[in-house]
């Protein structure tokens, strides 16, 4: 409902049709839509046949986002998915090529990519060269809440009008459990935890600053240290992945109470940036140089939405397309790879193969 929201600053947007697999949900969705008469499905194939929709909208636990966005391109609409654009590795490349097949506008919410500050700084100093060769980006994101939800108890009977064997879906069975519903990042059966929910993002800063979108390698250390709530995904992290271009991306995650900020900070010869959402500041390497700050006018999704609507017009790939969600969710994949395998994953990036042991 959050980017409905911003879907809704924007007079040409009509919500025609909502869908959730547990009633509530829709109910609310509609009551914060601009449609008196919105149409409410508990099951997203029933929305694509009978609802007359231009584009979906994708909002829903991370294991549905590539199922839900095929069905949806394949019945001709636009999407704009919430990132990660995948729950597996190898869901990247069917994706990919449906929309392109299709020549649908694919939008994934990685917000960066339209932001004003962002933009700002790829093209006024990474173009430019003005921080040199830049050898580490080193990103961060501590205690993000929405990975500690705790379940309200009216949620300990499951309701009547909630489908859990719907919310289940392709992923394996299991008795009603309100945790992983209310929290579904932190079970690697509908979400990546914090690797793909957060360094997502920041990988994809880098990817987008430094114009580089394939690893080579990627080694990963963690685990549930504190949250002994039966989640599968680590509340601690610490991440590397090396790029050809010969640079390190680390990203370090903590769920302790003693741990909060993010952001991305980038080192280079010449010059080193901090960026995040509120805006960037840059270095320079020089002695007594003063600080270069800059602060972001607006929220990125506002912009990024705004991307995606002048694109359905135009027919111009998206500054978050199908393509560039693939890379960036590839990316963190590795990263969860190696932490489940427990050792450094060799990834060749143009064949987009883990290279054997």
């Amino acid at each position: 409902m959050y980017v409905m929201g911003k879907f809704l600053h924007n007079p040409e947007v009509r919500v025609v049709a909502v869908c959730d697999i547990w009633g509530d949900r829709t109910d609310e969705a509609a009551g914060k839509s601009n449609n008196t008469s919105v149409a409410k499905f508990a099951d997203h194939r029933e929305l694509l046949q009978k609802a007359e929709t231009d584009v979906i909208l994708v909002a829903t636990p991370d294991h549905w986002h590539v199922p839900i966005a095929l069905d949806a391109v394949d019945a001709g609409k636009d999407v704009y998915c919430e990132k990660p654009l995948t729950l597996k590795i190898e869901e990247g490349p069917a994706i990919v090529k449906a929309a392109r097949e299709k020549k649908k506008v694919f939008q994934v919410g990685m917000q960066q990519r339209s932001g004003s500050t962002y933009l700002e700084a790829r093209d006024e100093y990474f173009k430019t060269n003005k921080l040199g060769k830049v050898t580490m980006v080193r990103t961060w994101w501590h205690g993000n809440s929405v990975h500690l939800l705790k379940a309200p108890e009216s949620l300990r009977t499951k309701p009547a009008n909630l489908d859990w064997d719907r919310y289940i879906g392709p992923a394996k069975w299991r008795a009603w459990d309100p945790q992983q519903y209310w929290c579904f990042r932190a079970y690697l059966d509908f979400g990546g935890g914090q690797i793909t929910d957060l360094f997502t993002h920041w990988i994809d800063v880098a990817h987008m600053l430094l114009g580089e979108d394939g690893p080579t390698s990627a080694v990963s250390g963690g685990g549930v240290y504190f949250a002994k709530d039966g989640r599968t995904a680590p509340d601690t992290i610490n991440v590397v992945l090396e790029y050809p271009g010969q640079w390190n991306a680390t990203f370090d995650a903590t769920l302790a109470p003693g741990a909060k900020g993010a952001s991305v900070e980038i080192y280079g010869t010449e010059g080193r940036m901090e960026i995040n959402r509120q805006g960037f500041t840059f270095t320079s390497a020089e002695k007594g140089a003063q600080p270069v700050n800059v602060k972001a006018p607006v929220e990125q999704t506002e912009e990024h939405v705004r991307n995606f609507l002048d694109c359905l017009r135009t027919r111009k790939e998206p500054n978050g397309d199908v393509y560039i969600g693939h890379r960036s969710a590839q990316a963190s994949h590795l990263a969860n790879i190696a932490w489940l395998q427990k050792r450094r994953i060799m990834f060749n990036p143009d064949r987009e193969e883990i290279l054997p042991l």
